[in-house]
């Protein structure tokens, strides 16, 4: 039995895809089932409700061998570490109770960097609490998403432009959605494994926003620039649009950390098989067209 946690996400969606026609029996929790695939629908066992709730966890962990394990964001909370451990901790007594044998977790590159890193820190904080328990856990361990670029499509498509807090020409480390989820797949179906290690899933480019926006402009047929803009202005948006304090500053504690957090772990791993202009082709390319 697979439980899977977030499958409607943008993660989850790809990964439900993936191991749907394996064979096992998979199991979802989801707040809202009528947002799930209607390919899905008749294919799976839901549990619903959320997977912070202990009675839901257990519910769903019960019979498990594996759990695909990740912390949807929330830009409301007032305590961005005390959100993730709070999600966690039932999921943690519901591995033990009911016997999990393994966990394969979203996380980030970066784990034992010395500064805050904000979001990156709570979901460092989040691993130790799962490696807490014992179980076989797997931390797949990831760069920037390409698809967090989707929020900017109207910009991209109406001003030509793109805006990121990271310097112009710092090459920045990102991975398409779409392989974390073939990453997760095979872990989830490989029940050969035991211990507890990392899995870093890196796109094979290493390019700066200045060289993205190349590769924009190109795949879009039209010019894209990039605006760098500063920190604080940064916040101010996002605070400005709704998202709490805690939460834009732990963005800005993530961003900051990026010159230097990945490194090590980029330099050490292999990397997955979408480029950036690929992911353009795919996925940006028909959003701006939409």
């Amino acid at each position: 039995m697979i439980v899977i946690t977030t499958p409607t996400g943008q993660i989850g969606h790809q990964l439900l895809d993936n191991v749907l026609d394996s064979g096992e029996s998979i199991r979802i929790i989801t707040r809202d089932p009528s947002r799930l695939a209607l390919h899905a629908r008749d294919r799976v066992e839901v549990v619903q409700g959320s997977h912070d709730d202990i009675n839901v966890v257990i519910e769903a962990f019960a019979g498990a061998d594996c759990v695909f394990w990740l912390v949807p964001p929330n830009s409301c909370t007032d305590s961005v570490e005390g959100y993730y451990l709070n999600f966690t901790r039932p999921a943690c007594e519901a591995i033990k109770s009911q016997g999990v044998k393994r966990v394969v977790a979203v996380t980030s590159l970066g784990r034992g960097f010395s500064k805050n890193a904000g979001l990156l820190s709570a979901a460092f904080a989040m691993e130790y609490l799962i490696e807490s328990t014992g179980v076989s856990y797997r931390a797949l361990r990831m760069p920037s998403y390409l698809e967090n670029l989707l929020g900017q499509v109207e910009a991209i498509k109406n001003q030509g432009m793109f805006f990121l807090a990271n310097a112009e020409d710092r090459p920045l480390a990102t991975v398409a959605t779409r392989d974390i989820a073939a990453a997760a797949a095979k872990l989830l179906l490989d029940d050969s494994w035991s211990g507890q290690d990392s899995v870093p899933v890196i796109g094979p480019d290493d390019l700066s926003p200045n060289d993205m926006a190349q590769v924009m402009s190109e795949v879009l047929e039209q010019p894209v620039c990039f605006q760098h803009v500063s920190g604080a202005d940064y916040k101010a948006t996002l605070t400005q649009h709704g998202t709490s304090e805690a939460w834009a500053q732990g963005l800005i504690d993530m961003t900051a950390a990026h010159d230097g957090i990945y490194d090590a772990e980029q330099r050490a791993s292999q990397r997955s098989p979408t480029s950036f202009r690929q992911w353009c082709e795919d996925v940006l390319k028909p959003a701006v067209l939409d």
